[in-house]
């Protein structure tokens, strides 16, 4: 399974969780099995525009990703996310990239939803 992390700069475990997947500096894709990390590398952003996340949910598609770990995302993105079939956990409370993967390979992240998603500023709207 590859999972990927929104992330600064320079990327990696250590690297600080990107608050938002369509505006962070890069990806940081980490390949788990069995509860395992296995490998970790990053891929760059793509070009984001206000209300185009879609370039970003396609960019991770066709890098295999499996699943995406986010603080904060609209309900455009997370439609085409779902529709690649790229499950989208919420981790907007992960420091760093280390942190946010450790929780989800424990089960400790809570599956995305309609009521998490933001406006596109990363604030979830309010219930």
């Amino acid at each position: 399974m590859i999972i990927g992390i929104p992330s600064t700069q320079p990327g990696g475990l250590d690297a600080r969780f990107g608050a938002h997947f369509g505006h962070c500096d890069l990806y940081t894709l980490v390949e788990a099995e069995n509860g395992e990390i296995k490998e970790v590398r990053t891929l760059p952003n793509v070009p984001h525009q206000q209300g185009g996340c879609l370039a970003p949910v396609q960019h991770l598609a066709d890098n295999g990703v499996d699943v995406l770990l986010a603080g904060g995302m609209g309900m455009r993105p997370l439609m085409g996310f779902n529709q690649k079939g790229i499950d989208v956990y919420f981790a907007a409370n992960a420091p760093t990239v280390g942190v946010a993967v450790r929780a989800f390979l424990a089960g400790n992240l809570q599956k995305f939803t309609q009521d998490l998603t933001c406006g596109g500023g990363g604030q979830p709207i309010a219930g």
